[in-house]
This record gives C-alpha cells, structure tokens and sequence, in this order.
C-alpha cells in the first residue's frame, strides 16, 4: 500500500497564489494544508465550515471589515458595554 496519495486541484492563478502566501507566512506547506482539510471533512463527516449565501447586510459588513471600516475597541468589555449584550 501506498504512503502517500497525489490529489489534483484547478484554481485560479491569484487564488492559489494568494493562499500560498498566507500558507508561507504560517509556516505550513501546500501538502500539510491538504492534509489537515481532509483530515477536517473526516472529523466533521462533511465541509468543516458553514457553507452559506450570506444576505445584503453581512455582505456589506464583510466589504466594511476588508476595507477598514467600522467600529473599533480597545476591549472586548468595551466592545459588549456598546452592544449591550
């Protein structure tokens, strides 16, 4: 029996170009990130992350959140004193 097994991707160039540099940055190569996403989909007998359509309003915050927008806090107390939770 076999080792290792190959798998085989097609992703767009900026895709796999901007993955693999935030994989480098943390230190983990392509094969170990393969490994431990299907080591995840065993785990969870499925996709490990919700697999949604977000609406207009989460949409819109995570397009806020990328471009820097929104409220900021110096604590997570803060942060909930404001939400009121």
């Amino acid at each position: 029996m076999a080792k290792t097994a190959m798998t085989h991707a097609r992703l767009t160039p900026e895709v796999k170009e901007r993955a693999e540099a935030i994989l480098k940055e943390l230190g983990i190569s392509i094969s170990v990130a393969y490994e431990m996403f299907y080591r995840q989909i065993i785990a969870h007998q499925g996709i490990p992350f919700d697999l949604r359509i977000p609406n207009k309003n989460t949409l819109q915050a995570m397009k806020d959140a990328r471009d820097g927008k929104g409220k900021r806090y110096d604590s997570v107390e803060k942060m909930f004193k404001d939400l009121k939770v």
